[in-house]
């Protein structure tokens, strides 16, 4: 098994490129991007030395499939998946926050309120909830949008404003957007047996026009339960069983690491890259109800760059 743990692809029409911790995303021709779900990992806003096979394709093909069912719900950036680690779609300028929408109180918000904060990114919590509780409705706690190797950071839809990042009527557009994808998602996981417990999206403008970029309800960008047993270990205080990259990280913090200074990534074995990559096909097959196929991992790069160049000459 290969991983695609680097891209250096020279496209018809490119003018740069841009490799974030997961996707590296080429301008072409100033209005189109192809953007590359490389096999690359990150938790704790850290990139792991080692690449997950099948991990890029899975993401890709989760939020492809997410994206052509949410058109009717606001305009998104894809135009076209013509590899199944690619997509291709319109360039957006972005803003320069994440809307994350949290449907049940854990992950970081749970840690935050577990330690006497009754109040996140301006949104007031209640006393006496405890983890894996429901909201009595979904509630949206932004952060920034960091550089590399920076952590994002809370903030207010009254930070948002007062800093310029969205004008109030742009916010309130990405307010309805966020939460109508959010009903969308949790229903969708519903049929599948799921829970949509939290998610990210990103947006961005193209000709005045807010749209929906990036990925869209993938184990790497959402958290979901199981719903079979959610409410009986709730009521014992159980951890919940869930499909996201949360173990990847309850991995690393048994290991000693949290992205902190002076801190090393534990040993990536074959056989813990195996098992990441074999839980990522579980979370695929559970979220989209489909059985994963494995594409051929025997020369990545060649492939992707003779299916994104036969489309782009289209």
């Amino acid at each position: 098994m290969k991983a695609l743990t680097q891209t250096d692809f020279n496209f018809p029409g490119q003018q740069s490129v841009y490799h974030g911790k997961v996707r590296d995303v080429y301008n072409i021709n100033g209005d189109t991007l192809v953007m590359v779900a490389t096999d690359r990992i990150s938790a704790f806003d850290v990139v792991l030395p080692e690449g997950i096979p099948y991990k890029g394709q899975m993401l890709n093909q989760i939020a492809a499939k997410f994206l052509d069912a949410t058109t009717d719900i606001c305009p998104n950036w894809k135009i076209a998946s013509p590899d199944p680690m690619v997509t291709v779609g319109v360039m957006c300028q972005g803003f320069p926050v994440e809307m994350i929408v949290r449907g049940y109180l854990c992950g970081s918000a749970w840690r935050t309120y577990q330690s006497g904060v009754r109040e996140i990114c301006g949104v007031k919590l209640p006393d006496g909830m405890r983890e894996n509780e429901k909201f009595a409705q979904p509630i949206i706690t932004p952060t920034t949008k960091a550089e590399m190797g920076l952590h994002d950071e809370d903030i207010s839809k009254e930070e948002i404003l007062a800093q310029g990042l969205a004008t109030p009527e742009e916010y309130a557009i990405l307010e309805k957007y966020t939460l109508g994808l959010f009903q969308r998602g949790t229903e969708i996981a519903a049929e599948r047996g799921l829970i949509l417990v939290d998610t990210k999206y990103e947006f961005g403008k193209h000709n005045g026009t807010i749209y929906l970029m990036d990925e869209i309800h993938t184990p790497d960008s959402s958290r979901y339960f199981y719903a079979e047993g959610y409410q009986e270990r709730f009521e014992k205080g159980e951890a919940q069983k869930q499909l996201s990259k949360e173990f990847v990280r309850e991995w690393l913090m048994a290991n000693g690491f949290q992205g902190k200074t002076g801190q090393v990534v534990p040993e990536m074995t074959p056989e813990i890259v195996q098992g990441i990559s074999e839980r990522y096909i579980e979370l695929y097959e559970n979220i989209t109800g489909e059985t994963f196929v494995k594409e051929d991992t025997s020369n990545i790069a060649t492939r992707i760059e003779q299916q994104v160049t036969a489309f782009l000459k289209q």
